[in-house]
């Protein structure tokens, strides 16, 4: 049975929900600093001591399609809290690292138990608050996704020049401690409409018939390819600014700010216009202002006008866009999931990880020193999450 508003779902219940939601980008984003600190400690190469941020990202990718079969078939609670002790599992085993491997396999973990917060916490959203509310809460929870980043890197990097890289490792753990006891105090189990043991079906059967369904592939496919857009635009503008520009890296950290600007003032506004504006409106609604940011910052590529405000604004509005979209796309692939809501969040974040390394690498790729590599790159991802995320609008009118 699932109800709109448990008496226990107060103020302190959304507040671990969406703590839950930040643990993970609090493992990856707060690391960023430590990089040059773990080359010289353990004495490797660029490309090897960047492969404990790297091989994390994918590891957390496929997991979180691990967590959501898991918690439809066992419940959120148990699998939440088997998630965050293997997160502080491995903040600890990287934290007593002596080589480079150990504090690799340490990372692994830790990202592996940090993927549960992702989708597990959108599943327990739409358990405890139904749909009727889904899209608000889920804005809310993707806002402290987002806080995440701008609070984590600098913290990172302040307590690298305090303590050294093992600081970062070490309050990571400690954060997830006290997570796993709040959330041990305050988060019961919310999916108690789970089908008889005799009666479950096998994650493949689960994932082939999720994808079945045209809407919740095309919501997810929208979520991901716009997190691609994000993702490509945000590596891209780091070298173009330093390089082709010829601009001072301490610039880089200043117009970043209107990267999660916009996705802070989009995902409040999708909180506030929900309910009012269907779900499949919205989505449409990102993927125009997607499309027709590309086409802006293409324009100014063409007439060689190319500023900071050129690679960094359109970033304003891309994430904007994302903001406004990204809330409705993951609500409405939890919604068509049904029953099987914990492996239909799974996929969704596995979805935007994937296509965020994915389009980053594809940029990597075709970098040639110029924007337009960035440009291409942007504008494929654009284009291509406006055409799936315009497919549920055209289903609704159809009565579908």
């Amino acid at each position: 049975m699932t109800t709109d508003s448990p008496p226990k779902a107060g103020p302190l219940f959304v507040i671990v929900l969406a703590s839950i939601t930040a643990i993970a980008p609090l493992s990856l984003h707060m690391f960023f600093p430590a990089i040059p600190d773990i080359k010289a400690d353990f004495g490797v190469s660029d490309a090897t001591a960047q492969l404990a941020l790297s091989v994390p990202l994918f590891v957390m990718a496929f997991m979180t399609l691990a967590y959501g079969s898991m918690s439809d078939r066992y419940g959120r609670r148990p699998v939440l809290l088997g998630a965050i002790a293997l997160f502080v599992f491995g903040g600890l085993c990287a934290l007593v690292a002596d080589s480079i491997w150990l504090l690799l396999a340490g990372r692994i973990l830790q990202a592996a138990g940090g993927a549960g917060g992702l989708g597990l916490a959108r599943a327990i959203a739409r358990d405890v608050y139904g749909t009727d509310r889904l899209v608000k809460v889920i804005a809310y929870l993707t806002m402290a996704y987002t806080l995440g980043p701008l609070i984590s890197t600098p913290l990172g990097a302040a307590l690298i020049d305090l303590s050294g890289w093992r600081a970062v490792v070490g309050v990571a753990a400690g954060v997830g401690i006290l997570l796993g006891l709040l959330s041990w105090k305050v988060m019961y189990e919310t999916h108690t409409g789970r089908a008889p043991a005799g009666r479950r079906s096998n994650p493949f059967a689960d994932h082939v018939h999720l994808f079945a369904n045209l809407k919740f592939t095309c919501y997810v496919l929208q979520s991901g390819l716009s997190t691609g857009a994000f993702f490509s635009m945000a590596s891209a503008s780091a070298f173009l600014l330093t390089e082709y520009l010829n601009r001072p890296a301490s610039e880089y950290g200043l117009y970043f700010l209107l990267f999660p600007t916009g996705f802070l003032i989009g995902t409040f506004l999708s909180s506030r216009l929900s309910g009012r504006i269907p779900i499949e409106g919205m989505v449409c609604a990102g993927g125009v202002i997607l499309v027709c940011t590309a086409a802006v910052q293409a324009s100014f590529v063409a007439a060689d006008a190319v500023t900071p405000l050129v690679l960094f604004l359109p970033g304003f509005f891309v994430t904007f866009a994302q903001g406004i979209a990204l809330p409705n796309s993951q609500s409405g692939a939890i919604i068509a999931a049904g029953p099987l809501a914990g492996t239909g969040a799974g996929i969704g974040v596995f979805m935007q990880l994937f296509f965020a390394g994915l389009f980053t690498q594809i940029y990597g790729f075709f970098a040639d020193g110029t924007p337009w590599p960035m440009v291409a790159t942007v504008s494929a991802s654009a284009v291509l999450s406006f055409a799936v995320g315009t497919v549920p609008l055209l289903l609704r009118r159809r009565g579908r």
